[in-house]
C-alpha cells in the first residue's frame, strides 16, 4: 500500500515544505512565490486524496493504518489511519484551500507570505486531525487549527477583523477547555485515549460512577465540538468572524474549518460511543434547532457574507442529523453533505468576493441588477443556491436525500419531516439574496460594471463545475459505493 503511505507523507510534509521555503526565502521572493506554492500544495492534496480513494476502492478496503515514520513504529502499532470517509474530507480540505488561494490572489495585497504560511499550518492541523488514531492527538491538531484560524482572522488588523478574531478566540478557548476536560474524564475511566481501546472499553457496559463520568465527558466534548462547528446555541461567533475576515479566510472558515474542527469531532464521538443513545438524541435536537434558527436569522440579514454565514449554521444541522442516526447511511449522507457544503459554500463566499471587488459593497440594499453585468457570478450563485436548497439534480439534493432516508429508516420520522420542509426556508433566504443582488434593473452606478476576471473567476468556474458534476453523476457514485460494500 505504498500509495497510501506516500499520500500520508504528502499530507504532512508538503505544507511544512511550503512554510520552510517561504521562511528561508527573502521577503520579496516569498511574496512572489507564496501564492503559486500554496496553489500547488492544495492541488497535490487533491490528487493525493483522490489517488488514495482509488487505491482503497480497487483493493476493496474501507480503511488502512500505517506509521508516518517507519523507524518509530513498534510491532503492530498504528499511528495514523485513513478510510473512505476521512479521504473525502481530505479531498475537501484540498479543494477549499485551492479556492481560498485563488480568492486571496486577488483580495490579499499585503502579507501574502504570512497568509500562505498560516494556511499551510491550518492545512497541517486539519490533515492531522483527520488522520490520527487517538483523542489526545486529535486535540493537539485541533489547537493548531484554532490558533491558525485566529491569526488568519486578525492578521490584517482592521477593527472588524480584530473584533471578530477576539470573539473567535474566546469561544475557541472555551471549547478547548471543555474538550480537554472531557478527555481527562475519559482517560481516568478507561486508561486510554486510543480509538481502538475506547471501542473495547466503553461499549462493554460501564456502570455507576464510571458511566456518570463518561456521560459528563460526552456533554463537555459535544458542547466543545458544537462551538467549533458553530451550531445553535453556540453559533454567535461564526457570523461575526465571517463578516470581519478577509473573504479568502471566510472561504476557509465556512468551507472546511468548521467541518474538520467540529463535525469531524462528532464523527469520532459517534463512532466510539454509538451504543450510548443520548448522543444520537442530542445531535438530532441540536441539528434540528440549528437548521431552523440558522435559516430564520439568514432571512433577517442584509449583508451578503452574514447571510452565507448563517446558512452554514443551518446546513451544519443537516450534518448533525445524519450523524444522529448512528447508521452507515447516515454517516455517508453527513460526509457527502460536508463535501457538498464545502463546494457550494465556498462558491458563495467566492462570489461575495467578486461582488465586493466589482461594486465595493456587501450590502444587499446597495446592490441590484448585477445578473446583466456579472452573468458568470449570477449563474454560479444560482447553482450554489439550488444545491444548498436541495433542488435536483444539484449535489445538495443527494446528500440531503441520504440523510432524510437514514432518519426515516432509524425511526426518526419527525426529524426527517422537519429536515425536508426546512429546505423551504433555505430557498426563501437565498431567493431573497439573489433577487436583491442580481435581479431587477441595473442601478445607474453599475452601468459600466463588468464581470470579474482572473483567479476569482477561475475559482467560481471550478467550484460550479464540481457542484453540477457531483449532482449529475452521483447515482453512479452510489452504485460504486454499493459495489465496494459501503452501502
Amino acid at each position: 500500500m505504498g500509495v497510501l503511505e506516500y499520500s500520508a507523507a504528502l499530507f504532512f510534509f508538503i505544507p511544512l515544505a511550503v512554510v520552510l521555503v517561504n521562511t528561508l526565502s527573502s521577503r520579496l521572493s516569498a511574496e512572489k512565490v507564496s501564492m503559486p506554492l500554496a496553489g500547488g500544495a492544495a492541488t497535490v492534496q487533491i490528487a493525493a486524496a483522490a489517488a488514495s480513494l482509488a487505491v482503497l476502492s480497487c483493493n476493496h478496503l474501507r480503511g488502512y493504518g500505517f506509521c508516518l515514520f517507519q523507524n518509530m513504529a513498534g510491532a503492530g502499532s498504528v499511528h495514523l489511519a485513513v478510510n473512505t470517509f476521512s479521504l473525502i474530507i481530505l479531498l475537501c480540505i484540498g479543494l477549499v484551500s485551492l479556492a481560498s488561494v485563488l480568492v486571496a490572489n486577488r483580495t490579499v495585497d499585503k502579507k501574502r507570505a504570512s497568509y500562505v504560511n498560516l494556511l499551510m499550518m491550518l492545512i497541517l492541523g486539519m490533515n492531522g486531525m483527520v488522520m490520527v488514531t487517538d483523542l489526545f492527538s486529535l486535540y493537539v491538531f485541533l489547537e493548531i487549527i484554532g490558533i491558525s484560524s485566529f491569526v488568519l482572522i486578525a492578521m490584517f488588523k482592521t477593527d472588524l477583523g480584530l473584533e471578530g478574531a477576539f470573539k473567535y478566540l474566546v469561544m475557541s478557548v472555551l471549547a478547548s477547555i471543555m474538550i480537554l476536560t472531557g478527555l481527562s474524564f475519559i482517560f481516568m475511566q478507561t486508561g486510554s485515549l486510543q480509538y481502538a481501546q475506547l471501542g473495547l472499553h466503553v461499549p462493554a457496559g460501564p456502570g455507576g460512577a464510571q458511566l456518570f463520568f463518561i456521560y459528563a465527558a460526552l456533554i463537555l466534548m459535544i458542547a466543545g465540538f458544537a462551538i467549533k462547528t458553530g451550531v445553535v446555541p453556540f453559533h454567535s461567533w461564526l457570523p461575526d468572524a465571517h463578516q470581519s475576515a478577509n473573504t479568502a479566510v471566510s472561504v476557509l472558515l465556512s468551507g472546511i474549518v468548521i467541518k474538520v474542527a467540529g463535525v469531524y469531532g462528532f464523527i469520532v464521538l459517534t463512532g466510539l460511543f454509538h451504543e450510548l443513545p443520548a448522543i444520537g438524541i442530542t445531535l438530532a435536537v441540536m441539528g434540528t434547532v440549528s437548521i431552523i434558527i440558522g435559516a430564520l436569522f439568514a432571512l433577517r440579514q442584509n449583508h451578503f457574507k452574514r447571510i452565507v454565514a448563517y446558512s452554514s449554521v443551518s446546513q451544519m444541522g443537516y450534518v448533525l442529523l445524519g450523524l444522529s442516526t448512528g447508521s452507515t447511511l447516515g454517516l455517508l449522507g453527513a460526509v457527502i453533505h460536508v463535501f457538498n457544503h464545502a463546494t457550494f459554500k465556498s462558491t458563495l463566499f467566492t462570489n461575495a468576493a467578486a461582488v465586493k471587488e466589482q461594486t465595493g459593497t456587501y450590502d444587499l440594499d446597495e446592490l441590484g441588477g448585477l445578473e446583466e453585468r456579472m452573468p458568470v457570478t449570477g449563474f454560479s450563485t444560482l447553482a450554489a443556491f439550488m444545491s444548498t436548497a436541495g433542488i435536483p439534480p444539484f449535489a445538495g439534493f443527494w446528500s440531503k436525500l441520504l440523510i432524510i432516508i437514514a432518519l426515516w429508516s432509524s425511526g426518526l420520522q419527525s426529524f426527517a419531516a422537519i429536515a425536508l420542509f426546512a429546505s423551504i426556508l433555505t430557498a426563501a433566504y437565498f431567493l431573497r439574496l439573489h433577487k436583491k443582488v442580481f435581479f431587477g434593473k441595473v442601478l445607474d452606478k453599475f452601468t459600466e460594471l463588468s464581470e470579474i476576471g482572473g483567479s476569482i473567476k477561475i475559482a467560481q468556474l471550478m467550484l460550479t463545475v464540481v457542484t453540477i458534476a457531483t449532482g449529475l453523476f452521483f447515482p453512479v457514485v452510489l452504485l460504486f459505493l454499493r459495489k465496494i460494500g459501503i452501502l
